[in-house]
């Protein structure tokens, strides 16, 4: 998926030759065939492979029968309530509070989580043979997928737990060699990327002062060990922005490290990295608000009838979105809804008002809502220059491309 100069792509390449293992390349198209073909143990790419499996395995399911759809759809539901209660009771229930809590509150919630385990573990194996079988058989993955280079989306990270598929997210870039934390198979905490790996050491501090804030506080990423870089060639001004002097590397990356309890639903945890967007992503509007988009986008992303989203609105009072629709779950909702034309075809407001009510669905949870929307035709890719080699929207090219449009928007 990735090109083969990509610092993610080569060193992965020279860790599975230095070991011996066969390794099978394949692309987008034809990925799904490759993956039922060869029955890989391991799959290792970027957020979008598992984005798109995911997409492909919910348009099966709802490609089926209505009572198969139903029965599938409700298990898969039942094992995801199954695995928030193990996370209770097996210590891995990511919190950024240094606060202990309670015993008698913990002791209670364990129980509890325990006796619903207990109850739902038949409909979860029943799940297994019904559901998820047909599924591991289509695509492999029997041992792990290893997910980088990108932020992987939340639900897309419970779902293959759920089902059974272990999913391993890591973090890195190029100036650290690129791999430095990851998560363990034998404690895979979802919605982090893990402990730093051997020989590194990982410190959040203040955006504004530079000091290092305690465990569960929210700063910027800073790196230190033997994966980091000495420096950009012949480039010392670069350089000397991105290292300090006592070797820290600033990745531009904002995130908090859980803190450590001895006792507890988050026992686990502690050490742990977890990201939540760019730095230089955050949009900060004229109220003076700071906005973290990637939170928001990876909630519409959801949205069946969402393909992709940029939420935009830097220096302006709300925010916006820049959305490529997919034409075809749009026109099979405006068919449930009868809100075809007479030619069969999507009237604007149609398409518009389809997907403010999607985004408000979706997006119900978070503490910011979308105002105004751009529906445009071309998808963000890499051949038109809007996507990194890694499969991330390049904010500031799109942006650029629909500058005349986005200042109409907020007109």
């Amino acid at each position: 998926m990735l090109p083969p100069w990509h610092a993610y792509e080569r060193s992965t390449e020279y860790f599975i030759f230095t070991h011996g293992i066969q390794q099978v390349y394949t692309t987008v198209k034809h990925l799904k065939a490759d993956l039922q073909h060869h029955q890989p143990h391991y799959i290792i790419s970027v957020p979008l492979v598992y984005e798109t499996l995911y997409s492909s395995i919910q348009r099966q399911i709802s490609a089926s029968p209505p009572a198969r759809k139903t029965v599938a759809l409700a298990l898969i539901k039942i094992s995801l309530l199954f695995m928030e209660a193990k996370k209770i009771y097996e210590g891995t229930v990511l919190s950024n509070s240094p606060v202990k809590p309670s015993f008698i509150f913990y002791m209670f919630n364990y129980l509890r989580a325990r006796i619903v385990a207990a109850l739902l573990w038949p409909l979860h194996n029943l799940a297994k043979m019904l559901v998820y079988k047909k599924i591991h058989s289509s695509i492999g993955i029997s041992k792990a997928g290893i997910s980088g280079g990108g932020s992987l989306p939340m639900h897309v990270d419970k779902f293959f737990e759920a089902i059974g598929i272990k999913v391993q997210n890591g973090y890195g870039l190029t100036e650290t060699s690129p791999v430095v934390a990851a998560r363990r198979p034998f404690c895979n905490v979802l919605g982090t990327v893990g402990h730093p790996i051997k020989h590194t050491e990982i410190k959040i501090v203040d955006i504004e002062t530079g000091e290092v804030l305690p465990d569960g506080s929210k700063g910027i990423v800073k790196i230190k060990g033997l994966p980091v870089m000495k420096g950009y060639y012949k480039n010392p001004s670069a350089t000397n922005k991105a290292l300090d002097l006592e070797g820290w590397f600033n990745t531009g990356d904002i995130g908090w490290i859980a803190p450590h309890h001895a006792t507890g639903p988050s026992r686990k945890c502690g050490g742990m990295l977890v990201l939540e967007g760019r730095a230089k992503d955050t949009i900060v509007l004229t109220t003076g608000e700071n906005v973290e988009p990637a939170e928001l986008e990876e909630a519409a992303s959801r949205s069946s009838l969402i393909d992709q989203i940029m939420v935009i609105g830097q220096d302006r009072r709300r925010l916006g979105a820049i959305i490529v629709p997919n034409n075809d779950e749009v026109v099979a909702a405006a068919k449930r809804k009868s809100s075809l034309d007479g030619n069969n075809g999507l009237a604007k407001d149609t398409v518009m008002s389809l997907l403010h009510a999607e985004l408000k669905t979706w997006m119900a949870g978070c503490s910011f809502q979308i105002g105004p929307i751009l529906v445009v035709d071309e998808p963000f890719t890499i051949d038109n220059g809007l996507m990194t080699p890694t499969m991330k929207i390049r904010r500031d090219k799109v942006a650029a491309k629909y500058q005349s449009e986005i200042e109409a928007l907020y007109k």
